[in-house]
């Protein structure tokens, strides 16, 4: 099966045949590195700075650890071996939303402090544990070397006391080419795709655009900065990035977004974003 993938991506053009390209032959370390959300913190603080990091409050190998954490009211806590599974507790969230059932596996969920039961969030926690992520068709392989371990880390607000736009740039060859903003991650979610200088793009890639042309995120310049100076050593990674009143919080960051079937609408835009991507032929 893996030869039959390798022989079927030798060629690639777009760039979701680079993002599967890359899982299947990029088995340097740095790519676990990437993966494990512990030992990113290490290479962000290391690469541009701890300011960068948001501050972690506890890193946990047992869930039930978190039954008696001290904790303050408002938090998130989130797997370090997997991606996009979060729960964030904030004031911000509605009053009905809850905490779904541990067995719905990888949650993403924003409850309010009264709502957040940590017996529950315990259990969703302990699910996390139990599994490994990145197991579908184009197999992130990274995931399966990350420890399985939670982390909680302080909140991060945006100007309105609510969860902050995600910007998420898209560094090939240490070189920012695109920006893809996400907004109302919990409510009205827009998505919108600019370039490196600001400018809005006609393109969607799963979630609605803004009806109009958004302004570029505060502190692009920096944030573009940033990415650049963190996509030093690969030919293509995705820096998650948060703008806070005070400062600029790296996220996360992502060598296979969406495992290789990022949606692009157009669908020309998957080979525009594929075209400044030389992919090595090998590794090193």
């Amino acid at each position: 099966m893996r030869c039959w993938r390798l022989a079927r991506t030798r060629r690639p053009v777009t760039f979701n045949d680079k993002v599967r390209y890359k899982l299947l032959r990029d088995h340097r370390p740095l790519m676990v590195t990437f993966a494990d959300k512990e030992a990113v913190r290490h290479h962000v603080g290391r690469t541009v700075g701890a300011r960068h990091l948001p501050e972690q409050l506890a890193l946990l190998e047992d869930a039930a650890d978190l039954v008696a954490l001290e904790l303050p009211a408002t938090f998130v806590v989130k797997p370090t071996h997997g991606s996009g599974a979060c729960v964030v507790v904030s004031t911000a969230a509605t009053a009905e939303a809850r905490l779904p059932r541990a067995e719905h596996g990888w949650t993403y969920a924003h409850v309010r402090p009264e709502h957040a039961d940590r017996t529950a969030l315990s259990a969703i926690a302990a699910g996390w544990l139990q599994k490994t992520y990145g197991r579908g068709p184009n197999h992130e392989w990274a995931y399966g070397r990350v420890p399985h371990r939670v982390v909680v880390e302080e909140l991060l607000e945006g100007p309105d006391g609510g969860p902050p736009d995600d910007v998420k740039l898209f560094v090939f060859h240490q070189r920012c080419r695109f920006v893809q903003v996400d907004a109302a991650r919990f409510g009205a979610r827009t998505q919108d795709f600019l370039d490196r200088d600001g400018r809005w793009l006609d393109l969607t890639g799963g979630h609605p655009r803004s009806p109009v042309a958004p302004p570029p995120p505060v502190r692009l310049a920096e944030m573009v900065d940033l990415a650049e100076h963190l996509g030093a050593g690969t030919d293509f990674v995705r820096v998650d990035l948060f703008c806070l009143p005070d400062r600029v919080v790296v996220g996360e960051l992502t060598s296979g977004p969406a495992g290789g079937d990022s949606p692009f609408r157009p669908a020309h835009w998957n080979t525009e974003f594929g075209r400044t991507w030389q992919v090595p032929r090998r590794y090193r």
